[in-house]
């Protein structure tokens, strides 16, 4: 997925030709200084009961007149804060998502939008394309989205680059830990997921040591030994390591309990604490955007879990 800013050309959002615009209003009123083809279509959706500006209320036209756009989606936020824009950001390429839809070009009413914004774009876009279909022949066709293009003010360009790159190095994370999670428990053993911790620590050259059952024998981990009897498979304890900080700076440690196989009573367990097998590739999912300010990530994985 192609993600990148743009200033909206002298025409105005009307002069924006794309297979789709969404558009983003935030609050209980239209905005009075919308223009003009925007604000008859909004009207106009309005008044037919097709479209409230309530949170999470979405409207798609197709063909619609006085823009360039092939298709207009008018989403309807809370507010202005990027939590409320990033849930309206969802609706609206949720709506569109089944869509003959390949570039995608966003705004937002007003000029408040920031790097918060930019990076709650990337993130709802990667929510709402996302199905897991590695083991799943019956998953429907991925999107044809291939490009989001975020239009706003000149001055604000910079700013709304960097969010979006930080963006796809969360997004990219976010998409390892589900694609991880998700596999059933033949695929995702311990073995797999120190590959996975492997491939991570060679394309962003962080450190890794992958521990097998002599060495974690040798530590005196009896609890994580004991544990690991419950599959055939053996256990994995894996610890990454980032360090672009500062001599003096506190390393951040983030450790993900990583259950490959149900160790009991998973069925049984309210949902909350069914995500156990989560925790180890959310964590590993953090580490696929290193952020340069962190001096290490630690990740273990046991062989109950790896």
């Amino acid at each position: 997925m192609d993600f990148h800013t743009q200033t909206a050309p002298a025409a105005g959002l009307a002069g924006v030709a794309t297979d789709a615009l969404l558009f983003v209003l935030g609050g209980s009123e239209p905005p009075a200084d919308l223009e003009a083809p925007l604000a008859a279509l909004l009207h106009e959706a309005i008044g037919h009961g097709d479209f409230e500006l309530k949170p999470a209320r979405v409207v798609v036209l197709h063909r619609p007149a006085g823009l360039k756009a092939k298709r207009l989606v008018f989403a309807a936020a809370a507010d202005a804060s990027p939590k409320a824009v990033r849930a309206a950001f969802a609706a609206g390429v949720g709506a569109i998502k089944g869509a003959a839809v390949k570039k995608l070009a966003v705004a937002v009413a007003g000029d408040a939008v920031d790097d918060r914004h930019a990076e709650a774009l990337v993130a709802a876009v990667g929510d709402a394309v996302y199905t897991y279909r590695h083991t799943k022949p019956s998953a429907p066709p991925a999107p044809v989205l291939e490009s989001v293009t975020l239009l706003a003010p000149k001055a604000q360009a910079a700013a709304l680059r960097r969010g979006l790159a930080r963006g796809e190095a969360i997004g990219a994370g976010v998409a390892l830990a589900r694609e991880c999670a998700n596999r059933p428990g033949n695929h995702c053993t311990p073995t797999f997921l120190a590959e996975q911790a492997k491939a991570l620590a060679k394309s962003h050259g962080l450190k890794v040591d992958v521990l097998e059952r002599k060495d974690v024998e040798k530590l005196g981990m009896g609890a994580f030994l004991a544990v690991a009897q419950g599959s055939h498979e053996p256990l994995r304890f894996v610890v990454l390591r980032y360090q672009g900080a500062g001599k003096d700076d506190a390393p951040v440690v983030l450790v993900g309990k990583g259950i490959t196989f149900d160790t009991g009573g998973i069925s049984i367990k309210p949902g909350a604490r069914r995500a156990a097998r989560g925790g180890r590739t959310e964590a590993e999912g953090q580490r696929r955007g290193p952020d340069p300010g962190m001096r290490e990530h630690a990740g273990r994985s046991r062989g109950e879990a790896g």
